[in-house]
C-alpha cells in the first residue's frame, strides 16, 4: 500500500521484444510470472533440474514445508502460458546468453551465504573459519554430515537460526545455538513467533547461548566472547554452522558488464538483476524485486 503497488493491476506489453531471465527462484519465477501476464515472450532458465532456488531449500526444513508454496503458484501460473519457455538444468555462460539473441537480460541468480563469520557483529573475519568442520547453511541444508556436538553461530536473528537447530539436534544430539543478540531468532518478535521459538528450542534441548560474538575457531572448540564486557569463554565443537551474511551471486552480472562493449553486437539492450542477486533478503523482498 505505501509503496502504490498493485499486483492485481498490471500492464499489457509495451513492445514485441524478448527477455531471458535466468533464475528460477522467488525473484525470477514472480519475474517471468509478470512478464508473461503481460504478454512477453519469456525465456525462463534455470541452472539446476528442479525451480524454486532457495525455497526449495527452505521447504525441506522442520516446519517449513508449506513454502513450496511460493514456487508452486508461480510455476502453475507459468505453466499456464504460451509465451514463456522454460528451460530447466541450463547452466548459462556469458557466451550462452550472447547467443540467445534476445535484446533484454534479467539475472535472478540468487545469493550465498557467506562461511567467513562477516556480518552484523563482526567485519571481519573469524579466525579459523576456513577449517573443514565450518559449514555455511546452504550445506546444512544440502544434507553435509555434520558431527556433534555442534555450534550454530547465528548473527542473522531471523527464522534459520532455530530452524536449523531443530534439524540438527534430531541428526547429532547436541546443538548450541550462539548469538549476538539477547534471544534466538530474536527478529521473530516483530511476526509474534519469539516466544514459541524460545520454547521450542529449549523443549528440544537445544541450548541457547546469547550476547556473545564467535571470535575463533579451533579443532573440537570455539571461543566466544560477551559483547558488553569482551569476557572470553569457550564452547565444545566438533562441527560449526556461519548463519551470518549472505553475498549476492552476481558473477554471471559482473562477467557480462566486463564484455559490454559487445552487447550492440548480441543484440542486448539491457542487463538488469532483481531478488537476492541484487540485494540479499526476505523471500517477499525477493518477489516484490
Amino acid at each position: 500500500w505505501r509503496r502504490g503497488w498493485h499486483p492485481e493491476r498490471i500492464a499489457e506489453k509495451a513492445s514485441d521484444d524478448v527477455l531471458l531471465v535466468v533464475g528460477a527462484g522467488p525473484a525470477g519465477l514472480e519475474c517471468a510470472r509478470a512478464l508473461g501476464q503481460r504478454g512477453y515472450r519469456v525465456l525462463l532458465a534455470e541452472a539446476e533440474h528442479a525451480l524454486g532456488g532457495r525455497v526449495l531449500g527452505a521447504a525441506s526444513l522442520p516446519g517449513l514445508s508449506t513454502w513450496i508454496r511460493v514456487r508452486d503458484y508461480r510455476e502453475q501460473q507459468i505453466r499456464k502460458m504460451a509465451n514463456v519457455e522454460i528451460y530447466p538444468a541450463s547452466h548459462l555462460a556469458v557466451d550462452d546468453i550472447f547467443g540467445f539473441d534476445v535484446p533484454h537480460i534479467v539475472l535472478a541468480t540468487g545469493s550465498d551465504w557467506r562461511r567467513d563469520g562477516v556480518g552484523q557483529a563482526r567485519l571481519a573475519p573469524v579466525s579459523g573459519w576456513d577449517s573443514a568442520h565450518v559449514f555455511s547453511p546452504q550445506q546444512v541444508i544440502a544434507g553435509a554430515p555434520l558431527q556433534g556436538p555442534v555450534v550454530i553461530y547465528d548473527d542473522d536473528h531471523f527464522y534459520l537460526g532455530g530452524v536449523l537447530a531443530e534439524k540438527l539436534v534430531a541428526e547429532v544430539g547436541k546443538v548450541t545455538l550462539l548469538t549476538p543478540a539477547a534471544e534466538a531468532s530474536a527478529w521473530t518478535f516483530a511476526t509474534l513467533e519469539l516466544a514459541k521459538v524460545q520454547k521450542r528450542l529449549l523443549e528440544l534441548g537445544v541450548c541457547i547461548v546469547a550476547q556473545r560474538t564467535l571470535s575463533v575457531i579451533e579443532d573440537g572448540k570455539v571461543e566466544t566472547c560477551c559483547v558488553h564486557t569482551g569476557e572470553i569463554d569457550t564452547l565444545d565443537a566438533a562441527s560449526v554452522v556461519m548463519l551470518t551474511e549472505r553475498s549476492p551471486r552476481d558473477a554471471l552480472y559482473e562477467k557480462l558488464y566486463a564484455r559490454e562493449s559487445e552487447w550492440a553486437d548480441a543484440g542486448i539492450r539491457s542487463v538488469t538483476r532483481v531478488g537476492d542477486a541484487l540485494a540479499p533478503g526476505t523471500i517477499a523482498h525477493a518477489v516484490y524485486s
